[in-house]
C-alpha cells in the first residue's frame, strides 16, 4: 500500500518546539553528550552502487547503525541520551545550579542519580538503552517486556543489571503498564512513545537520532533526493524527517515512511489525517516495528515533514535481510536485522512499480538515503532467518565495507 501525504499540515514548518528539538543546536548538543560515551565513534556510511544500478538511481547510501555504541541499534542514541539528560536536570534542581555533562560522574551527581529509577517498556532495542543508560549514570533500571520480546534479547537487557517485568499482551500493553507501575512507584518513565500529556521525554529520545541524520550528511557529497525509513511508533522517522527539513529547508530530500503491513499505525494514521490505533493481529516478523498506536509527537512532525507513506509485507522485510547478507559483487555485505533494512524494502518496491515512482518523482539522478536501524539483535533468529551468522556475513568482507 502506497498513499502521499494529504495532510492540512503538510509541507508547513515544524512548531517552534519540535524545530527547537531537531534542530542544529540540539544536534549539536548530541554530538557532545556522544563524546562522553564509551565506544563512540560515527557509525558508516555504506555505499550501494551494484543495487544503485540495477534499480536505475543514481545512489544509495545505507548508514549502519547496527554498529552503534556497541548496542547494535540506532535506539543506542536515545534512550540513554533521554536518561543522561534527565538526571542533569534532577542535579541542576537539587543542586540550584546549572549542571554539565562533564560534572556527570561527580559524586554530587552520582548521588542523585543513584536514588533514581528509569523505567520503559521495550520491543528490545529501546529497553537496552535505557538500561545502558541507567548502568552509566549508577541509577536503576525496570524494564517491561511483552510477551513477544524473545528470550535472547531480555537478556542482552538483563545484562546492563536492569530489573526485567514481563508483561502479557502486545508491545502497547506493555507501554502501558510501565506508565501505570512507574507512576505508582515514583519512577522516570523514559519512553519512545508519547501520549496526551507525555511528549517531552520522547521528544528527548528522538533528539538523541539526530546524531545519525547529523553525521550522514557530514559525510555525503551530495544531498540525497529521496529517504525511505522505516517506522514503529514513529520516532526515528520524525527525527530523521525534522532534522533534513530543517538543515535543508527548500532542498529536503522527498520522505517515505514505510510501515510493516500487520502494524501499519503510521499509514492508518496519515490515511485517517488524524491518529489511529490499528488492531492487533497476526504478529509481524519486523518484532522492532511491532506498534500498534503511532507517538503523538511523531505524528505532529511527519504530518508536516513526510512526504509518503507506504507498507510493506513480511517476505519483502526477509527478502532485503538475505539481500543485504549476499550482495551483489561491489556491493558491502551488511547484517541487518529483522526490522533493519525495512526501509530499503520500501525502495525496492517503490522502484519496481511504476505508479509509485512516478508519484516520488524517482529516476536515474535519484540518491537516495536509508538507515539500517539494526543488527543482529538475536543472532539465533538472524541466522535461521538468513541461513548465516551475523559473523559469517561481515567475514564476506574480508577487506572491510568501504565508507563513502
Amino acid at each position: 500500500m502506497f498513499i502521499l501525504n494529504t495532510s492540512s499540515d503538510y509541507r508547513r514548518p515544524l512548531e517552534p518546539g519540535h524545530a527547537e528539538l531537531l534542530g542544529a543546536t540540539a544536534a549539536t548538543k548530541v554530538e557532545r553528550h556522544l563524546t562522553y560515551r564509551d565506544r563512540h565513534a560515527a557509525t558508516p556510511l555504506l555505499s550501494l552502487p551494484k543495487l544503485a544500478a540495477e534499480i536505475g538511481v543514481a545512489a544509495i547510501h545505507i548508514k549502519d547503525e547496527g554498529q552503534r555504541l556497541g548496542l547494535g541499534s540506532f535506539k543506542a542514541l536515545g534512550g540513554a541520551y533521554a536518561v543522561i539528560e534527565l538526571v542533569l536536570e534532577e542535579a541542576a534542581r537539587i543542586l540550584n545550579h546549572p549542571v554539565d555533562i562533564d560534572e556527570l560522574h561527580s559524586h554530587a551527581v552520582r548521588e542523585i542519580a543513584e536514588r533514581m529509577t528509569f523505567a520503559c517498556a521495550t520491543d528490545g532495542n529501546h529497553g537496552r538503552s535505557v538500561a545502558q543508560g541507567a548502568q552509566l549514570v549508577g541509577g536503576r533500571a525496570a524494564i517491561f517486556v511483552h510477551s513477544g520480546v524473545s528470550g535472547e534479547r531480555i537478556a542482552a537487557i538483563a545484562r546492563f543489571g536492569a530489573e526485567m517485568i514481563r508483561v502479557d499482551g502486545s508491545y502497547d500493553d506493555s507501554v502501558r503498564e510501565a506508565a501505570r507501575v512507574a507512576q505508582r512507584q515514583g519512577w522516570t518513565i523514559v519512553s519512545d512513545t508519547s501520549w496526551p500529556g507525555y511528549e517531552r521525554i520522547p521528544g528527548l529520545v528522538m533528539q538523541g537520532y539526530t546524531a545519525l541524520v547529523r553525521e550522514a550528511l557530514e559525510a555525503m557529497t551530495e544531498t540525497p533526493t529521496h529517504v525511505f525509513i522505516q517506522s514503529g511508533v514513529g520516532g526515528v522517522a520524525a527525527a530523521v524527517a525534522g532534522h533534513l527539513a530543517l538543515s535543508l529547508g527548500e532542498r529536503r530530500p522527498i520522505f517515505t515512511v514505510v510501515d510493516p503491513a500487520r502494524a501499519a499505525c503510521l499509514f492508518e494514521t496519515a490515511r485517517a489525517g488524524h491518529p489511529v490505533t490499528v488492531p492487533h493481529g497476526e504478529p509481524t516478523v519486523m518484532a522492532m516495528l511491532e506498534c500498534y498506536a503511532p507517538s503523538l509527537i511523531a505524528w505532529r512532525i511527519l504530518s508536516r515533514a513526510a512526504d509518503a507513506f507506504m507498507t510493506v509485507d513480511e517476505e519483502e522485510a526477509i527478502s532485503v535481510m538475505r539481500r543485504l547478507a549476499r550482495p551483489a559483487a561491489g556491493d558491502p555485505a551488511i547484517v541487518a536485522g529483522e526490522s533493519g533494512g525495512v526501509g530499503l524494502a520500501g525502495l525496492l518496491k517503490a522502484a519496481t512499480d511504476p505508479e509509485i515512482r512516478t508519484a516520488l518523482s524517482m529516476d536515474e539522478r535519484s540518491r537516495i538515503f536509508l538507515v539500517n536501524t539494526e543488527g543482529a539483535t538475536d543472532p539465533g533468529m538472524y541466522e535461521e532467518i538468513v541461513g548465516l551468522s551475523p559473523a559469517a556475513v561481515a567475514k564476506r568482507n574480508f577487506d572491510g565495507a568501504t565508507p563513502i
